[in-house]
């Protein structure tokens, strides 16, 4: 459970994204982070899913001879900016975590660098996520993944390029059993300034959101929005939430994290918080 300290701490500091709330989150959760750093180490670094320098990967987790899910998370970063982290510095654990936590509940964890805007605009994160899914449908079951029960997780831009994925490759269930979109941007909402740098004009956007491909999709979904995202998120989750109950004549998979905001959404995963860990495993024991 969430202890109210760290609850308090991050109300606190509100819907406000930027670099200077990005560090107060960083700092609540590292202690814990480092530690599991610490404990679970990376089984293969920087494997190369394709061409570009950006096409690079991590796998986190134990072989044993039994096939194990295959957890893909793709980092958030507002389309210009994020790393897979895992290899010391700064971002020794951002990210990386989410494969440490898969590797914790026993499965394996693969966490993904893409191309980033401007210099790689729309579709381009979506073809990176597809290509990710494509070596890892080839190769992970030598680490004991089991390529027929890969799971792709995706936070802010990550969710994103997961729901662009849906779109880009129509049989996508034929790839992956099933998605999990943290706080994404499906085009409920307009686009902004920001997203520019990815989409390009603001004019063009209906016609490359993956809006249509996430709502109709028969992969299963779990999506979630934390209680301090920003406004336009939360849009967005309810957008969502709404559509896919009018054409699939249920509520999807959903769940709204309390007591944390857009960064520590993904940021928390591994530590003593479990809430949405729990989430994620009830979802993929369900589809596994």
């Amino acid at each position: 459970m969430q202890s109210r300290e760290l609850a308090r701490a991050i109300g606190a500091m509100g819907m406000e994204l930027g670099p200077d709330t990005l560090a107060r989150c960083r700092a609540l959760f590292d202690a814990e982070q480092t530690a599991l750093a610490q404990a679970v180490p990376v089984l293969a670094r920087d494997l190369a899913y394709g061409p570009d320098a950006r096409h690079r990967l991590d796998l986190y987790g134990t072989p044993d001879g039994a096939p194990k899910p295959v957890i893909v998370f793709v980092h958030g970063g507002g389309f210009v900016q994020g790393d897979k982290g895992g290899s010391g510095g700064d971002m020794h654990w951002a990210n990386a975590a989410v494969g440490r936590m898969a590797a914790q509940r026993g499965w394996i964890g693969a966490v993904i660098n893409y191309r980033l805007a401007p210099d790689h605009g729309w579709p381009a994160g979506s073809q990176d996520v597809a290509a990710a899914i494509a070596f890892l449908s080839d190769n992970v079951a030598q680490y004991d993944g089991d390529p027929a029960k890969i799971v792709v997780i995706g936070t802010s831009a990550g969710a994103v390029h997961i729901a662009g994925y849906l779109r880009l490759v129509p049989d996508h269930q034929r790839q992956v059993c099933g998605a999990v979109l943290l706080s994404g941007l499906y085009g409920y909402t307009p686009i902004d300034a920001r997203d520019e740098r990815y989409y390009g004009a603001a004019a063009t956007y209906a016609d490359k959101a993956p809006l249509e491909a996430v709502a109709g999709t028969a992969l299963p979904l779990l999506v979630a929005s934390a209680q301090y995202d920003p406004d336009r998120f939360q849009a967005e989750f309810i957008g969502l939430c709404n559509d896919r109950r009018a054409r699939h004549g249920t509520m999807p998979r959903a769940v709204i994290m309390t007591g944390h905001n857009h960064y520590t959404m993904a940021m928390h995963l591994g530590t003593s918080d479990t809430r949405l860990a729990d989430e994620i495993a009830a979802f993929i024991e369900d589809l596994t």
